[in-house]
Order: structure tokens, then sequence, then C-alpha cells
């Protein structure tokens, strides 16, 4: 392996035991050392490329939880009949989500909750994320609408953004009270409320 794989191979490793402490412990708990530790590597292999701990935070945002979290949204929400893809979706999320996603929630919303409040550049790029979020399933449910899949009378920016604060806020739910069967209860709600936008 060559030196610059080695250096991206050591970049990725970090990113990745980073995302997990993050999702562990939160940013701020998070510890630089752990991640060193665990890596095997050098402050110094750190430090090249992320010159700080924000930095890497902001990285792993971008590169590890947005990847994870949203884009596995993107195509469900390219399907003519959004409102059947993104039924399925939820159905085989919440088949699929192991008792320790239960536990660790939605590294997106962790952060925004810790976050957000405290540091501008997290606030800004999980806000961006939302509203991407929002704006992509806007477009599928308009174009749903165009399709005759989708209520031509409903405010598709209402609806979207009704869906994203209620997913996320489920996954909320059942992360505090660690109960798969609460989410399971929520995604039906969230389904039910999508069948009610049928054309």
């Amino acid at each position: 392996m060559n030196v610059a794989a080695i250096s991206e191979d050591n970049r990725r490793k970090l990113l990745e035991v980073a995302a997990e402490e993050i999702l562990e412990n939160g940013f701020q708990a998070t510890s630089i050392g752990d991640i060193l530790t665990k890596t095997g590597l050098s402050k110094g292999a750190l430090y090249h490329h992320f010159p700080s701990k924000l930095a890497l935070g902001y990285a792993v945002f971008e590169e590890v939880f947005i990847p994870g979290c949203v884009e596995r949204w993107e195509p469900s929400l390219n399907d003519p009949d959004p409102i059947s893809s993104i039924s399925a979706l939820l159905r085989s999320e919440i088949t699929a989500m192991t008792d320790e996603s239960i536990r660790l929630g939605c590294p997106v919303n962790n952060l925004g909750q810790e976050m957000s409040p405290i540091d501008e550049g997290f606030r800004q790029r999980i806000s961006g994320a939302i509203n991407h979020w929002r704006s992509d399933l806007q477009a599928a449910l308009a174009r749903g609408q165009e399709a005759g899949t989708v209520n031509s009378e409903i405010n598709t920016m209402q609806a979207a953004t009704f869906f994203v604060a209620s997913m996320e806020g489920s996954i909320g739910l059942a992360k505090n009270a660690q109960d798969r069967e609460l989410l399971a209860v929520c995604i039906e709600g969230l389904i039910n409320f999508l069948e009610g936008l049928r054309a």
C-alpha cells in the first residue's frame, strides 16, 4: 500500500472510530485520547487530517452520519409512488433496527440536541441536512401529485415538514424509553399519515 493509500486508510479509520465514540458518548464527552487508542494512530496522524476536534466532528457528521441517516431515503424519494416506497422503507427500517440502534438513537438528531445551541458550525450543518431532507421529500410528494398518486390538494412542504419532525421525534421517544415496540407504533402512525395523503 502506498503512502497516499495509507494516509486515506488512516483518515477513514479516524472517522469511523470517532463516529462510534460520538454516537455513544456525545461530541463533547468524546475523547481524542480514546480515539487514538482505539485506532492505534498518533496525535500527529490525527492532526494531519483534522486540525481540531471540531474539524473531526464536522467531518464525521458530513461523511459518516449524513450518508447513514439521510441519504438512504433518496431511492424511495425518486419513486413516482412515494407513499408506497416510503412506507416500505419504514417497515424495512423497523425490522432491521437493532437494540443498539434503538439505544443510541439518530446521530443527526443527537448532535442537533447537543450541539446546535452551542456551536454555529454544527447548527448550520444539521439544519442544512434536515432542510435538504425536507426539500427532497416535498419534491417527491409534488412528483407524486403530478403522477396522480398523491392528493393534489395537500400542502407538500407542510406534509414533508410534519413527516421529518415526526420521524425524528419517534426515534427520540424510542431512545428515551429504550422500547422497540414504541418505535413500531410510531412508524405505523407515520405510515397511516402517508396513506392519508393518497390521491
